[in-house]
């Protein structure tokens, strides 16, 4: 028996233990964005760091200006580094009463057809996805006494209410951060029987605009068809951002893109995603974006615009007939590698100034910018990942991009001047931050296998 057999046997022995050991994290209420459960938080930090800890990790947990976070190390000779990120902290439960059973007392349930699954708050998003990768290293050191490579952990209390304290973290704790290789557990597969790698995330910039017109809200009947309506005007201007292909007009907003490679087309066609599939599930069937596109390449690698929310005007109950003096838009771009995203923002802005009326003026928010992250598909790390999920799971594991965007990992890039290996065993059925989250008991113990594998492979 190889070392490899005997740890991933150990493993199989273990997965009782295993999730007693994720029961108990997934009992801690750490709910990062609800004051109330600050010393839950404080908790969780806790019980990760003392869990690696006991399988050789040095570890330390430090304050932030929020929830404190967890660094671990585990040196191993001259060798190559990886540096493993995950979250401790939950999104909160509501709506109580839609959940089957308490959401932080875990169980394990059956699906239809006999599946079996973890249910809790987290058992996904991200603590079971965290203890994958804990347990591998645990069988690691159970058979061997080691690790097969150098290991350094950060898992942080933030993510689900913005990370908002994390970047600055990173940049002061460089040093001891620093590897070869980010690996992140936050992302699913692509299905229950194919795992997945994401290669790449897009980036986003998030505008809001404000059109003013009169100063102040006008009687309809009084000045209606002589004085500017900002929603009009608004209105317009929203729906000059697309043409009648899906494809956005802004001048300069596809400088920098690039077409997917001929390769990565051909796989993506072969993964079979259609319409009925992926929008059937939320009551549509027609793809909304560039209509000469794949509906993957809509989905991941190709950039978009989005209105998140519109307010002007009287939106109460009944009528009041007024033309406002203010309508404002909440606008999302999702960006591909290659734009940049204050080309992005400056170009936005100049495509409505461009169409505001001489009675009109606009006034701009940014609230958040950052560029894409795109792997290198014959990125070493990558192809030996790609061949250990192939052995575990007995197919190729899909090379696929993300719409989302995880601004960590630009971070790990331009503070730390690393690549990501973003492998996940998600499922789209898991129900993550909605009641009744659930974790296939599959994705768990294979997940764990997995890391297993990867480890050896970057080994």
């Amino acid at each position: 028996m190889t070392t490899l057999d005997a740890v991933l046997s150990k493993v199989d022995a273990d997965l009782d233990r295993s999730l007693e050991r994720l029961f108990a994290f997934l009992r801690i209420q750490s709910i990062s964005t609800d004051p109330a459960f600050g010393e839950q938080c404080r908790v969780a930090a806790d019980y990760v760091a003392r869990d690696l800890a006991d399988i050789g990790f040095a570890t330390s947990v430090r304050p932030t200006a929020g929830h404190p976070v967890v660094v671990g190390a585990a040196e191993n000779g001259a060798g190559p580094r990886v540096l493993f990120y995950g979250h401790y902290d939950v999104q909160p439960v509501d709506p109580l009463d839609l959940w089957e059973t308490p959401p932080f007392e875990p169980r394990i349930a059956s699906l239809p057809g006999g599946r079996k699954i973890i249910v809790a708050r987290g058992a996904c998003d991200d603590k079971g996805q965290v203890m994958t990768f804990v347990e591998a290293c645990r069988a690691f050191k159970s058979v061997t006494g080691g690790l097969p490579l150098g290991i350094k952990v950060i898992i942080e209390g933030e993510e689900e209410c913005g990370s908002k304290n994390l970047p600055a973290f990173i940049a002061a704790n460089a040093p001891d951060l620093k590897a070869d290789v980010a690996l992140v557990c936050d992302t699913n597969m692509w299905n229950a029987q194919t795992p997945a790698i994401t290669t790449s995330l897009r980036g986003l910039v998030y505008e809001e605009v404000a059109i003013r017109a009169a100063d102040r809200d006008l009687h309809s009947g009084l000045f209606g068809g002589a004085a500017q309506n900002p929603i009009r005007v608004l209105a317009k201007i929203i729906a000059a951002i697309h043409d009648d292909n899906g494809r956005i007009t802004i001048p300069g907003f596809y400088d920098g893109v690039q077409e997917l490679p001929a390769e990565v087309r051909r796989q993506w066609e072969a993964l079979g995603l259609s319409a009925e599939q992926f929008l059937g599930q939320i009551g549509l069937r027609i793809p909304a974006g560039e209509k000469d596109r794949l509906l993957i390449e809509q989905l991941s690698s190709r950039p978009t615009c989005d209105v998140n929310g519109i307010l002007g005007g009287y939106t109460g109950e009944g009528s009041k007939t007024v033309i406002p003096a203010v309508s404002s838009a909440k606008i999302s771009f999702r960006l591909v590698g290659g734009q940049n995203p204050d080309k992005i923002r400056d170009a936005f802005r100049a495509f409505v100034r461009a169409r505001l009326p001489a009675d009109c003026t606009a006034q701009f928010i940014n609230h958040t910018g950052a560029p894409a992250i795109a792997l290198d598909w014959d990125m070493p790390a990558l192809q030996a990942a790609r061949r250990a999920l192939a052995a575990e799971w007995g197919r190729d594991a899909a090379l696929i991009g993300s719409g989302a965007s995880i601004p960590i990992v630009a971070d790990f890039k331009r503070v730390l001047g690393m690549d990501t290996l973003l492998i996940g065993f998600g499922l789209d059925d898991d129900r993550i931050h909605s009641p009744n989250e659930k974790y296939d008991l599959t994705s768990f113990h294979h997940g764990i296998r997995s890391w297993v594998r990867v480890l050896a492979a970057l080994a």
